[in-house]
This record gives C-alpha cells, structure tokens and sequence, in this order.
C-alpha cells in the first residue's frame, strides 16, 4: 500500500499501481525473455547512492529520491508521521516557498509527486530531460534546507485529516484492512496504517517533524535514480554540484523489530456501517528479504499468479464466474523488507455467510496444497509475468520505481533483472511446497466486515480507525 500527496493523473495513478510490483499485474500475451538494460552506478563522498538507467526513446527524464525510511519504522504515538512529513515536504525551504517547487515543475510541463510505503517514501519529477539540473537543485535544496512553519503545519494537518476520513473512516474495506494488519502483526511495523492512527494524527507536533527530518532526511539515507535520455557522467556531475555539499548524518541503526512467531489462527470482526460484507485472510509468509530460500518468495509470487493473476485464474474462474462469490482476489508483495502477508479477499454474494465465504477460500488454498499446479497452467503464468515486464519498460517511471524498490529494501538493483528468470525456474512442486509450508492455520489472521444492522445505535468512529472488536 502506497499513500500519496495528492491525486495524481489518470497516467500517473496507473503507473503508481506498481506499489504491488511483482504481487503482480500477470496479464498479456507470451513474450522473450527482456534483455536488461545497464544501470551506472556511482556513491558520492557523502552516502547518497546515485543510480542512472539511460533510455534515449523520448526526450525525457524521471527523477527520484527514495529515502530508507517508511510508516514501519515508525515508534509508537506518531504512527503516520512518515505519510505527514511527506506532505510538508511540499511546503517550502529556506528558499522557495510554500508549493513554488511544485509551481516550477509545472511551469515546464512536468509532473511531480510524492509517495509512502510501509518500507520507504519517495518524491519524484517526470519532465524534459533538458530542465533535470533544475529539478536536482530544488530537491537538494529540500533535502538539506527544509523550512518546517507551525502555520503551514497546521494547515496541512488538517489535509491529512480529511485524507483519513475520506481513505480510511468512510471506506470500511480500507478499515477491514487495517484490522487484518493490526491482528495478524503484534511486534512488527507492519502492525499500523501507513496514513497513522487517528489520535496519533491530532497529537504530532512540529517538533516531531523536526526530529523525522534529522533522524532520517540525509544523503546517506537516500539514493537518487535518474532514467531517461542522459548522459550518465553528465547526471553523476550534476549530482555531485547539487547534492554533493550536502553533510551526511550518522544514521542510527534500527532497533530489531521481528514479528514474533505465531502458534494459533487469530480472528477478529468490524460491525460498522457498510454497504456489503467482507473477509480477508492473512498468511503469514517470507518476502524476498527474509527468507532463507529465495526461492520459495517466487514460488509465492506464482501461487498469487494461480490464484488471481487474470481473468482466467482460479478465484475469478472457479468461484466469481460461477456465481459462488461476489469477487475475490490474492497478492503477495514480494518486496516487502520484512515478514509480509499472503492474503485472500472476497465478497460474499447477498445473504452468503461469511463463514461459507472462508470455506471457498480455504478450498483454494488446500487445492494449492494438495495438487501439483498443471504445467499449462504454470506456463501460462510465467509467459504473463514476462510479457507484464516487457510492458512496464515502457514507463520511465516504472523503471526508476522498480530500481528504488528493490534498492532501498536492501535487495540491491540488481536483483530486479533476475526476477523474471527467477520466476520461469519455479516448479509446480516449488508451488505445493510453499503452500504446504505457509499457507498453514499456524500463521493465518482472519479479519471479518459484518455491516451494523439498521436497529443498532449509530457507532461513533473509531479512533484508531475501526479497531472496534477483536476477538
């Protein structure tokens, strides 16, 4: 899940899907394996990681900071405070003012956003490869000289207030969500919403903000990825005026934050108002960072493919398109930097109870477990996951995106390219094996969405977002 700044163009919201990265969008015809372009790399004196991706189809550059801090390295009573000082990272330095950045890349017909993962935040500028030093001085600049003003903070608390109302409060599925997260992870990072829980939001203070930008907001803590029709010594000079003065901070270690091993299924229930019933399903699983065998992350990553990678998987197929659920779905998140969730999601038909619902579901899932996924099945997934990266390559911005991810997870860049062979070397047996090992009732969450009867006194909103019973 990804928070942004503000609503971005139908293109870019397209683009920002990529959140999911290799959860995957598994659609489209079989395709060659993609030859991988050459990323030049170069470390300036003060830490900051500078990553260049040339791309020469179009006069055009991306231009991206990813620093290595998210919602999940947040303590306790300022959940969220990643997500806001995003916001204020649009409300001037000691040179421009309040939105005059922004102001600038519109003025040569770029787009620029900002966006917050539970692992990383990011701020980025897409725009005429020619007006790319102009964009790295303003983004040092905010890097270095950030002006953080009570007014302007104020007002911007107010934004991210109203984002949380209309996101989180008025959206029930948004909120079941939150409550799978919060049930199925009691000592990880992951345990909170990125946008932060409501008290935590009232009671930030500037000094807070204050303490975010010095503990995190440096050179060393960052990496710069440019992609798009550049020179790569041109970008490592131009870094190396505009960033390069800039001193690195010591940069605390993290405090480990491991999600302590679950022995037991956990279940919990939402009674609010809602238009529709809902259940998610939440296995406890190993990203690519965390677990011992790599393997079994893209073995996960196929059995997501199997289950709703297209119109043609077995949610979709099996269940939705034979009337037995309203909808359903799977994702992994492959790239999550630590202990992630394997989750199932449906609507039940009307008047279906939930408890049918999670017995389709946990059918699908013992099928995985039990029968060998059918080679034409399995090809069929991989020629889609190869055939989803040919197209992605056509965005500069995916590129760039899919660089700082990997990057700044702690995979390294060059782990992205072998993704694809990665994938086409999973097997059938690989699939059952993960299946059989994870998706196990030891590590499972159910969270439930029952909508409040018309007879029950009107609930007050919650909050923490909708936490209201948890069994």
């Amino acid at each position: 899940m990804l928070t942004q700044r503000k609503t971005p163009s139908p293109v870019l919201a397209g683009l920002l899907a990529v959140a999911s990265l290799v959860a995957g969008p598994f659609v489209g015809p079989a395709q060659a394996k993609p030859a991988a372009a050459p990323v030049h790399e170069r470390t300036l004196d003060n830490g900051l990681k500078v990553l260049v991706l040339p791309d020469p189809r179009a006069p055009v550059a991306t231009h991206q900071v990813w620093y290595k801090v998210g919602s999940a390295d947040e303590p306790g009573g300022i959940t969220g405070i990643a997500h806001m000082f995003e916001h204020m990272m649009f409300k001037g330095t000691e040179t421009l003012g309040p939105g005059e950045f922004s102001d600038i890349i519109a003025r040569l017909g770029g787009e620029e956003n900002a966006f917050t993962g539970r692992d990383f935040t990011a701020y980025f500028q897409t725009l005429s490869a020619a007006e790319l030093e102009t964009v790295m001085r303003w983004e040092a600049d905010r890097m270095a000289n950030l002006k953080l003003d009570a007014d302007e903070f104020a007002r911007e608390k107010d934004v991210v207030r109203e984002e949380w109302r209309s996101r989180v409060r008025d959206n029930p599925n948004a909120r079941l969500d939150q409550l799978l997260h919060a049930t199925a992870f009691s000592s990880s990072g992951y345990h909170h919403p990125i946008i932060g829980w409501k008290t935590d939001i009232d009671a930030y203070t500037v000094d807070d903000l204050r303490d975010w930008y010095q503990t995190h907001y440096a050179p060393n803590n960052a990496t710069l990825i440019v992609v798009g029709d550049v020179d790569p010594e041109a970008v490592f000079e131009l870094a190396e005026t505009h960033y390069g003065p800039i001193e690195p901070r010591e940069i605390a270690a993290a405090k480990p934050r491991e999600e302590m091993a679950q022995h037991g299924t956990r279940r919990a229930e939402l009674v609010i108002p809602a238009r529709l019933p809902r259940l998610s399903m939440g296995f406890k699983v190993p990203s690519l960072v965390t677990a011992e065998d790599p393997r079994e992350a893209y073995a996960l990553t196929v059995a997501a493919g199997v289950l709703s990678g297209d119109s043609g998987a077995r949610l979709a197929n099996d269940l939705v398109r034979q009337g037995k659920l309203a909808n359903a779905s799977a994702s992994y998140n492959i790239n999550a930097r630590q202990t992630t969730l394997f989750s199932l999601d449906a609507t039940p038909k009307n008047g279906q109870p939930l408890d049918e619902v999670e017995s389709l579901l946990r059918e699908q899932v013992e099928r995985l477990r039990d029968e060998p996924v059918g080679e034409e099945e399995l090809d069929r997934i991989k020629a889609q996951v190869v055939a989803s990266e040919v197209y992605q390559r056509d965005s500069l911005f995916y590129q760039g995106m899919k660089i700082g991810i990997y990057e700044t997870v702690g995979l390294g860049y060059e782990q992205a390219d072998r993704f694809v062979e990665a994938i086409q070397a999973v097997t059938a047996e690989d699939v059952r094996a993960v299946a059989r090992k994870y998706l196990d009732d030891r590590r499972l969450t159910v969270a439930t969405l029952e909508p409040e009867s018309d007879d029950s006194e009107p609930a007050l909103p919650s909050p923490t977002g909708g936490i209201d019973r948890v069994h």
